[in-house]
Formats: structure tokens, C-alpha cells, sequence
């Protein structure tokens, strides 16, 4: 049982190398010796580990949607109170499009990965499985909206969670690309989200 523990362990810290080095400096720099030397384990270990460069690779972006995934639904459970269905949509939303400091690095590798995905069946099921799966947590959190009264009863949820998915993806690149900063972008989502929110009697 060690054994195996250490084994996905090591294959953690490889992933890890990886996204650090398309961070860095892009899906080419991702060689056996440059991931290697990053994970600070022999290259050996790295082809016990992976028995090719796909497959190497397929296990990052793996670890990579697990990370934005992951925190998502740790954002949605971060209080032990329920919490309004807005404020559930806003966070997650600024969490799948990468926008704060910390998930910056994040969202450069996510953008190599979507940039590279026409060149592997492989990589671009695992995104497509993953776009799936964001999908239906906003599909989630828009119903939620709905039954608190929040969101419009009429409302379509999947129609509309897959454009704020496109929309939080998009803007993933715009502030990587610095057309947006995370306060502007925020503000965008923040636009959209409003956009679907039922008015408070009075404001009218």
C-alpha cells in the first residue's frame, strides 16, 4: 500500500511540473528532461510513472480541471448557512474564469490545454467532460435561484447556464490577454448575473 501512495504522489508533483512549466513557458517547453528536473525526480521516474508524453499530459489537465472544479463547489460550501442563490452564482462564476491572483497560473495552462486540444482526441474529451460538468453546476445553482425566488421561474437554466459558462470562459482569455483586468471582468459577470435575477418588488 505505500508504495502506491508514493506512486500518486509522484504522479501529483509530475503534474504539477507540467502545468508549472506551460505556466512558464508553454505547452513546448513541456520535454521529459524540463518536467524532470521540475518535479525533482529522475526521468526514470517520470517514464515509470507515464508510459507517454499524452498520457503525461492528460493526467496535468486532469489535475488541473479537478483543481477549478474542486474549488467551485468548495466556494458554494464555504458557509454552513444557506446563502443567497446571487451570491452563489457571482463567486462561482469568478471561480471557473480563473479572474483572482491566485488562479492565474491556472488559467494560462487552461488556455495552452483549450489551445491544444485540436491536436488530441484525448485532451479535448476531458475538456469536453469538464465544460459538461461546469454546465450543470450553474444548471444547479440557476434552479437553486429559482426555487429561492431569486431567479425567474421561466427562466431556461441550461440555456442560460451555457452562456455564462461561454461567457466566464471568454473572459478567461480576455484578462490573460490583458483586455480585461479582474475588476472589470468581475464586473461583467457580475452585469450577466444581475441580467437574470427576478427585481425586488418596489425597484421596479
Amino acid at each position: 500500500m505505500p508504495r502506491q501512495v508514493d506512486h500518486e504522489e509522484r504522479r501529483r508533483r509530475i503534474a504539477e511540473a507540467v502545468c508549472t512549466l506551460i505556466a512558464r513557458s508553454g505547452m513546448e517547453a513541456v520535454s521529459l528532461r524540463d518536467v524532470a528536473a521540475q518535479a525533482e525526480v529522475s526521468m526514470g521516474a517520470v517514464q515509470r510513472s507515464f508510459r507517454t508524453k499524452e498520457d503525461m499530459l492528460l493526467f496535468a489537465l486532469e489535475h488541473l480541471t479537478q483543481y477549478v472544479s474542486e474549488r467551485a463547489e468548495q466556494r458554494i460550501a464555504a458557509t454552513s448557512t444557506p446563502q443567497a442563490a446571487a451570491t452563489l452564482l457571482s463567486h462561482t462564476l469568478a471561480e471557473l474564469a480563473l479572474l483572482e491572483e491566485e488562479s492565474r497560473r491556472q488559467a494560462h495552462v487552461w488556455l495552452a490545454f483549450v489551445a491544444h486540444a485540436p491536436a488530441s482526441e484525448r485532451l479535448a474529451a476531458v475538456l469536453k467532460d469538464t465544460y459538461a460538468k461546469l454546465h450543470d453546476l450553474l444548471v444547479r445553482l440557476l434552479r437553486y435561484g429559482q426555487d429561492t425566488g431569486e431567479v425567474a421561474a421561466d427562466l431556461d437554466a441550461a440555456r442560460e447556464a451555457h452562456a455564462l459558462l461561454a461567457l466566464a470562459d471568454g473572459l478567461t482569455a480576455h484578462v490573460v490577454a490583458g483586455h480585461h483586468s479582474s475588476a472589470t471582468a468581475l464586473a461583467v459577470l457580475q452585469r450577466q448575473v444581475d441580467q437574470v435575477l427576478v427585481e425586488p418588488p418596489g425597484n421596479g
